[in-house]
C-alpha cells in the first residue's frame, strides 16, 4: 500500500468513525461518551477538511463552533458546542426545543461535507503529489543553473535525473510496470513510445536531451558544452511542463 492508499484509507476510517459516533447518538446509548469521543473526531476530522477541501472548511467548523457575532441562541444558529457546554435557548421562548435534535442536524451536516471530500480525495491527493513534484522539479533545475558555474558535468546529470525521474512518473500516472530495473532515460521514452503515450517527435527529441546528459555523466573524454548542458536543463523544463 503506497501513501496515497494508506491516505485515502485513513480518512475512511475516521468517516465510518463519524457515523458510528452519530448513530450511537440518535440512539441515545448511555455507554456513548459524546463529549469525548466527538471532540476527538472532530479534531481530526477539522484537520482533512482543512487539508484536502479548504473551501469548506469554514462550513465545516460552523456546525460546531459558536459564532461570536451571534447575539441570541435559537434553532438557526444552535451548534455542538453549546451542546458540549450545556447551553440551551430560554425555555419560554422555545419550550419544545429539542438540544439533540439539532446536534444531529449539525453532525449530517457534517458528515455530509465530510463524504463530499472522502469522494474527492485521491484527486486531491494528486493535486497535491503533482503540485510538490514540480515545485521540486523546479527547484533541482534552479541548481542545475547554479552549478554550471562550478560543474558543467554536474550540472547536466542532475538535469538528466529531473528528466529521469519525471519520465518514471509518467510511467507510474500511466499504471504502467517500468520494465528494467536500473532503466536510462532512452529504456523509458522507448517504453512510453511503444505504449503509445508519447509520439515519435517528442522521442526523438528527448533522446537528445539524453545524448547530452550521457555526455554529462558518462562519456569521460569528451567535455561537454556550457550551450549543450544548457540546452539540456531548458530540455527538461521543457519536459517537465509538456509531456504528461
Amino acid at each position: 500500500m503506497d501513501i496515497k492508499e494508506s491516505i485515502m484509507k485513513d480518512v475512511r476510517v475516521l468517516y465510518d468513525k463519524g457515523l458510528e459516533i452519530a448513530e450511537r447518538f440518535f440512539q441515545k446509548d448511555r455507554q456513548q461518551n459524546f463529549r469525548f469521543e466527538y471532540q476527538q473526531w472532530y479534531t481530526r476530522a477539522s484537520r482533512v477538511i482543512r487539508t484536502l477541501a479548504n473551501e469548506r472548511y469554514a462550513e465545516f467548523k460552523s456546525y460546531y463552533e459558536i459564532n461570536p457575532r451571534r447575539k441570541n441562541m435559537g434553532y438557526a444558529d444552535y451548534v455542538i458546542q453549546d451542546y458540549l457546554k450545556d447551553l440551551v435557548p430560554n425555555q419560554l421562548s422555545y419550550p419544545k426545543f429539542d438540544a439533540r435534535d439539532q446536534i444531529m442536524r449539525c453532525l449530517r451536516n457534517q458528515l455530509s461535507i465530510y463524504y463530499s471530500v472522502l469522494d474527492n480525495t485521491g484527486v486531491v491527493l494528486e493535486s497535491i503529489d503533482s503540485r510538490l513534484l514540480s515545485e521540486l522539479q523546479d527547484a533541482e533545475l534552479e541548481t542545475s543553473r547554479q552549478l554550471m558555474k562550478i560543474s558543467l558535468r554536474a550540472a547536466g546529470a542532475l538535469a538528466g535525473v529531473v528528466i529521469e525521474h519525471h519520465l518514471q512518473k509518467i510511467l507510474s500516472s500511466h499504471r504502467l510496470k517500468i520494465e528494467k530495473t536500473n532503466p536510462t532515460i532512452n529504456d523509458l521514452t522507448d517504453q512510453l513510445k511503444s505504449e503509445g503515450v508519447i509520439d515519435t517527435a517528442n522521442w526523438r527529441k528527448i533522446g537528445y536531451f539524453a545524448d547530452i546528459r550521457n555526455i554529462c555523466s558518462h562519456k569521460k573524454a569528451v567535455e561537454p558544452k556550457k550551450e549543450q548542458v544548457t540546452e539540456l536543463i531548458e530540455g527538461a523544463n521543457w519536459v517537465i511542463k509538456n509531456i504528461f
